[in-house]
């Protein structure tokens, strides 16, 4: 999933430190699997246009809750 070209330098930080918000509240949120599927989630937010911080990270918490019982 190469989105480098896709979004513009303030969308790419904003998920970047949605992705940092999002992982570094859970235990396992280190993990490449988790940070993977939270990615996934601000990458399908960022694609429909919403690119705010709090949007993003709204999406990444999102896709957490769905691994949270698996990552513990």
């Amino acid at each position: 999933m190469f989105i480098q070209g896709a979004f513009d330098s303030r969308t790419l930080a904003n998920m970047n430190a949605a992705l940092e918000r999002v992982c570094e509240r859970v235990a396992h949120g280190e993990d490449h699997s988790v940070r993977k599927h939270v990615a996934k989630q601000i990458v399908k937010c960022a694609r429909r246009g919403k690119t705010t911080l709090g949007e993003l990270t709204a999406a990444g918490q999102r896709g957490l809750i769905a691994i949270v019982p698996k990552a513990s």
